[in-house]
């Protein structure tokens, strides 16, 4: 807030300043949504305005019992407009609205319930131990396939359903012809463990 302020004192009364910052902000966000691997948010505290958009623009999120999430700038008369993108597409309309319009904190256990977070767990200590538990999770999986999925989840969520179902099937059929599809299938049909060449 104090860069910000100080930004007002430019020529140009920090447009630029403030035009770089969420570009560089948004540039960001999108880049964890863009990459192949999984992104996991850990949160062990408070999760505010852009913290809070950096948790939901996540692939997924476990948060300590103790943390705290909230889209604050109507208290400053500054609309959390770029965390409202995140957040609008992993929290329903009025979760989203309610907590853009009012500002106001939740817990965790309001995060999980709206699907901010996926989950809680006690603080520090348990919290990067459940992180961990999940990400070796996601990790033994052919990063192929992952990356494929990710990709396929957020391209199909912008779409209508006949498109959304056109593309999904034109992904699944291209990840068929896959080497870790033939694998996968035929460790299941031979009841074995899938030796993943991630190809």
């Amino acid at each position: 807030m104090k860069e910000i302020t100080a930004a007002r004192e430019n020529e140009d009364s920090g447009e630029d300043y403030f035009k770089n910052l969420f570009n560089s902000c948004s540039s960001l966000m999108e880049l964890i949504v863009n990459i192949p691997q999984p992104v996991i948010a850990e949160v062990d505290g408070v999760a505010t305005a852009a913290g809070c958009q950096l948790v939901a623009s996540c692939d997924l999120a476990i948060a300590s019992h103790e943390s705290k999430f909230a889209t604050p700038g109507v208290n400053i008369g500054l609309f959390c407009s770029t965390p409202m993108v995140a957040l609008s597409r992993n929290v329903n309309k009025k979760n989203a609205m309610e907590m853009l319009l009012t500002g106001d904190f939740i817990n965790a256990e309001k995060a999980k319930e709206i699907g901010l977070i996926n989950n809680t767990a006690p603080k520090r200590e348990k919290l990067t131990i459940e992180v961990s538990k999940l990400a070796e999770k996601i990790a033994s999986k052919s990063s192929m396939t992952v990356s494929i999925g990710k990709k396929a989840f957020y391209a199909q969520a912008e779409m209508d359903l006949s498109k959304a179902y056109k593309y999904t099937s034109k992904t699944m059929r291209k990840n068929l012809l896959k080497y870790d599809a033939k694998e996968g299938i035929n460790a299941f049909i031979e009841k074995r463990s899938p030796e993943w060449k991630d190809e």
